[in-house]
């Protein structure tokens, strides 16, 4: 029989940007990983790095937890519903590949599963990974595990890679599971929950879980690459997920839960069932979640409220009407606005992410977007610079652009991978002043006038005819 030990690549003070945030989640997709396994009477135990304390005590703790439990399968499986994971940042990259070092010296097979192993399947097996797990993972991880029991052959197994007679080989693909009621709760009692409760309450005062109610996103944005789930979008049932709330709450008591899903309330009948249920079961619990700014309509925000939202963010990108098309966006600015009086009409903490730098954007653009902000007036942004990935048509846009380096080291980064408009100092300069503006109520001169002189060092010509 199959023992096998899960993890995943997240180390939270291996990343400055999340360590000072200090908002870590229990890896929601690994969890679920292994409830499927021991579903079927698999012997299951999980290495969490996350909240390891120092970067130097990652693969120590790594062999560790080889030594306690003796798996015969290692799976670096990352939480699909983390969008760390999503971003496919070097240094998780860096870890995952150590960790199949440490097992091949053990001789255990390992095999990984994740946005990034799915779009550098050759690394990976380079690395020491036998084999890759291509879409979503559950299914293909549980015939793997019996597969090893058995001893027989991977290739009848459908959404693998692996390497054979020196090269390659893809299996068939593995269709997504449509029936996410099927799913057993993840297995919550091999974290350390302890950990993470003394963790999030230190530095904000209250405790938050994770739980996610659909899968992937039936949008087009022509920057998000979705090598997990394609463009397939498939949810829970209303009642199972307003159920799932009621376990946490009576389990674990935490004081608020982060919907990880892409798209949180996508269907207005979902939402009003979700809230009835919610009322039905005594679930309510304070969540956060992120939607589309199209979709906050008065009724869905009415039903939100009534679920217990206290915190949506949403996609709004850009104020520039010509860079969210070229986004493929499917968004209107004005919608962003409606969206955001829609939400505090109700109480509900309205959060943009925001996107600079996406190719054709120019001064005027940003601008426009400094202004969507100002009139809005949300509570809290979030930004980033457009970041090509694997899979996406912006990735084929840039791809000639792409340096050596096409990923970050870390959240922080924010570095142009490609030839921006501006350069990456630019765009950190931009970063730093309107995040101060919104969170600050107020942004000193002086962080203004260096986003303006660097504006003015970088294209001398558009500063001098604005």
């Amino acid at each position: 029989m199959s023992r096998v030990l899960l993890t995943h690549s997240n180390h939270l003070f291996s990343d400055r940007k999340q360590a000072e945030k200090m908002q870590p989640y229990p890896p929601l997709q690994t969890l679920l990983a292994a409830a499927v396994l021991r579903e079927q009477g698999i012997a299951v135990s999980l290495f969490d790095p996350t909240l390891e304390p120092a970067a130097t005590s990652l693969i120590p703790a790594f062999e560790a937890a080889i030594d306690r439990f003796h798996p015969n399968l290692i799976v670096v499986c990352e939480d699909d519903f983390n969008f760390l994971s999503k971003m496919c940042l070097i240094r998780n990259r860096e870890f995952a590949f150590a960790m199949a070092r440490v097992a091949a010296g053990r001789g255990v097979r390992a095999v990984a599963h994740g946005s990034d192993a799915s779009d550098r399947v050759a690394e990976y097996i380079a690395a020491g990974f036998s084999a890759v797990i291509i879409g979503e993972v559950e299914t293909t991880l549980l015939e793997l595990a019996l597969c090893l029991s058995l001893k027989t052959a991977l290739s009848g197994i459908a959404g693998l890679a692996f390497h054979h007679n020196g090269l390659i080989q893809y299996t068939a693909p593995r269709a997504v599971r449509t029936n996410l009621d099927s799913l057993p709760l993840p297995a919550w009692d091999l974290v350390d929950m302890a950990r993470y409760r003394a963790a999030t309450i230190s530095a904000h005062g209250f405790f938050s879980l994770n739980m996610a109610s659909s899968r992937g996103c039936p949008y087009r944005c022509n920057w998000c690459a979705k090598p997990i789930h394609g463009q397939n979008y498939h949810y829970r049932s209303a009642h199972a997920v307003a159920a799932e709330m009621r376990y946490l709450k009576d389990a674990f008591h935490p004081d608020h839960i982060w919907f990880a899903d892409d798209i949180f309330a996508l269907s207005p009948k979902w939402t009003a069932e979700f809230a009835t249920a919610v009322e039905s079961l005594d679930a309510r619990i304070p969540f956060k979640m992120q939607s589309r700014c199209d979709l906050m309509t008065r009724d869905t925000v009415a039903a939100l409220a009534r679920a217990g939202c206290a915190e949506v963010w949403m996609g709004a990108e850009s104020g520039s009407q010509k860079v969210l098309d070229a986004m493929d966006k499917g968004i209107r600015v004005e919608q962003i606005g409606e969206a955001r009086a829609n939400l505090r009409h109700h109480g509900i903490k309205a959060c943009f992410f925001l996107q600079f730098g996406y190719p054709g954007e120019e001064w005027s653009d940003i601008e426009a977007t400094i202004r969507m902000v100002r009139e809005a007036s949300p509570d809290d942004i979030g930004i980033s610079v457009s970041y090509p990935l694997p899979g996406t048509k912006f990735h084929q846009n840039v791809a000639s652009q792409l340096g050596s380096v096409a990923s970050w080291s870390d959240s922080a980064d924010l570095a142009m991978v490609f030839r921006g408009t501006y350069s990456s100092d630019f765009y950190r300069a931009l970063a730093d002043a309107l995040h101060l503006e919104v969170r600050g109520g107020a942004c000193p001169e002086s962080a203004w006038a260096l986003v303006h002189a660097l504006e003015k060092s970088e294209h001398p010509a558009e500063a001098a005819a604005s």
